[in-house]
């Protein structure tokens, strides 16, 4: 019988007005995702699956349904599916966990898999000190502007959820896509000053839409890229992790 894998992924942006051929999209993931599901023991998805996603009470937003069933249907044969927030994606109020039977993180996480000790997150907001970072964070992350969002009609929140997600690529996806080297890398930075005090083999983090592979003293740093470009992800067996394309 062959080995169970643990898979990991990040950004995958689904329903960005940025990319070209959204169904087409779609169905890539939907056939990776399909191609490991016999051979997945869990699977990580590590922030900004969606490019946008906000859930009213009785409304989530359009289209997905090709990629939720999948989610859906291999947590029902018995994967243990993860599913991180990111800053595209994070506001989740219970629909995803309890309609597709996944587990929900809005927070970054350790846990050990398969006898190794991961750092887990999508990486926003991780050792980045700038002015407008922070002040983005507290707008997202503020229950009132959340509940005065809802009160909006969803055709009016959604369609300018996603018009400032493609504007927002626009302006930032050459700075996005360019690693600043270790002394500057906000996540590189993170897991060293994190690795002082506490026993990590791997920190993963998505994020940043750079395919990253850093070994470190006692760890190792990986950013997985992204589902968008590289179709890039990574799988660990409990001796190897290796990094891969979906081609």
């Amino acid at each position: 019988m062959a080995e169970k894998l643990v898979y990991f992924l990040s950004d995958a942006h689904l329903g960005s007005r940025a990319i070209g051929d959204p169904r087409a999209h779609e169905r890539k993931l939907v056939s990776f995702l399909d191609s490991i599901k016999d051979k997945a023991a869990a699977i990580y998805l590590l922030g900004d699956m969606f490019d946008f996603w906000f859930e009213y009470r009785t409304v989530v937003p359009k289209g997905h349904v090709r990629f939720l069933g999948k989610i859906a249907e291999m947590a029902d044969s018995g994967v243990e599916v993860h599913f991180f927030t990111g800053n595209h994606d994070m506001w989740t109020f219970g629909y995803l966990a309890d309609e597709l039977g996944i587990n929900v993180h809005t927070k970054p996480m350790e846990k050990e898999i398969l006898g190794k000790r991961f750092f887990l997150a999508h990486g926003d907001g991780l050792n980045d000190n700038k002015l407008s970072v922070r002040i983005i964070q507290s707008i997202f992350h503020s229950k009132t502007l959340q509940f005065l969002f809802k009160m909006l009609p969803p055709y009016i929140g959604l369609n300018f959820g996603y018009t400032w997600s493609k504007s927002n690529r626009n302006k930032h996806d050459n700075e996005d896509c360019e690693y600043m080297g270790e002394d500057k890398e906000p996540l590189v930075l993170f897991a060293k000053k994190h690795a002082l005090k506490h026993d990590v083999d791997f920190y993963l983090f998505g994020h940043r839409h750079i395919l990253l592979d850093l070994p470190m003293e006692r760890s190792r740093v990986v950013i997985l890229g992204d589902w968008f470009r590289e179709f890039s992800y990574a799988t660990f067996n409990g001796s190897e992790f290796l990094i891969h394309h979906y081609e």
